[in-house]
């Protein structure tokens, strides 16, 4: 009998023994592309940037990531939104019920954290959400407060294998980390060379693509480093080949479509 028991216990322990979304490279158990959809798969169908829709478009087309922007209003309510602004009012000083009393141009209520990452959750096995957290204009405490919450909601709903994080706040990058050493994240402003994301223990380096053209040693150095390459925000066919050729994990776009094209995926 004692036997029997102990094969049950070593199969339960084997079987919740699975490889984690958040290794090094961010990769594992996505897309095989190296598409992000910028605010969602939104330009080619006119879909409203940041929206749902959008974020499901991207999902539909098997991206192997979908970002989107991250504000906290007055009442310190965790908001989808690229501007401080939405509809003439600023987020951080405007309710959550102000804001949402106005729609998005598709009808969809501006969609709270936990909206659109429980949105993302459904019927998605592929495609990383990737959580930008804007700098806040209060200030650097607001900023690391506003880190932390979006961290807990994350690992309250049970997302954290399906999300990475980015932002130009290193501090926002360094308070997530705290909060989970296991998380992915990128730094996006530039100014931080791959050797010093390395000592950092930040993952990736995410930054405007003409950053690594004047910096081209960066690309090898970040692989040397097992530093994510990731470049923001490429359009143009000829800059998404050259970023291509040098085999970088991720490229953020506004042309998804394009993109895959080009992969073959």
């Amino acid at each position: 009998m004692k036997k029997y028991m102990y094969i049950i216990i070593l199969f339960t322990l084997i079987a919740s023994c699975k490889m984690p979304y958040n290794t090094y490279s961010g990769k594992a158990g996505f897309a095989d592309n190296t598409v992000v959809a910028h605010r969602g798969a939104w330009k080619l169908n006119n879909l409203p940037q940041n929206s749902i829709a959008a974020l499901k478009q991207a999902i539909a087309l098997g991206c192997a990531g979908s970002e989107f922007d991250v504000r906290m209003t007055a009442d310190d309510s965790l908001v989808v939104n690229h501007d401080p602004h939405y509809n003439k009012m600023q987020i951080d000083k405007s309710t959550y019920s102000q804001l949402s009393s106005v729609k998005l141009p598709n009808g969809e209520t501006l969609p709270t954290l936990r909206e659109y990452i429980l949105a993302g959750l459904e019927n998605n096995k592929k495609t990383l959400l990737v959580i930008e957290i804007k700098p806040s204009d209060i200030s650097k405490d607001r900023a690391r407060f506003i880190a932390g919450q979006v961290v807990n909601l994350v690992q309250g709903i049970s997302a954290s294998k399906m999300v990475c994080y980015i932002s130009f706040d290193f501090d926002i990058l360094k308070k997530i980390k705290e909060k989970d050493p296991a998380a992915v994240v990128q730094y996006l402003e530039g100014d931080k060379s791959p050797a010093e994301l390395k000592k950092e223990g930040i993952n990736g380096a995410d930054y405007h693509y003409s950053v690594f053209k004047k910096n081209p040693d960066w690309i090898d150095i970040a692989k040397q480093q097992k530093i994510l390459l990731n470049a923001w925000t490429v359009n143009e066919k000829t800059d998404l080949e050259w970023l291509l050729k040098n085999k970088f994990e991720y490229i953020t776009t506004n042309e998804p479509e394009l993109l895959l094209g080009l992969t073959g995926k």
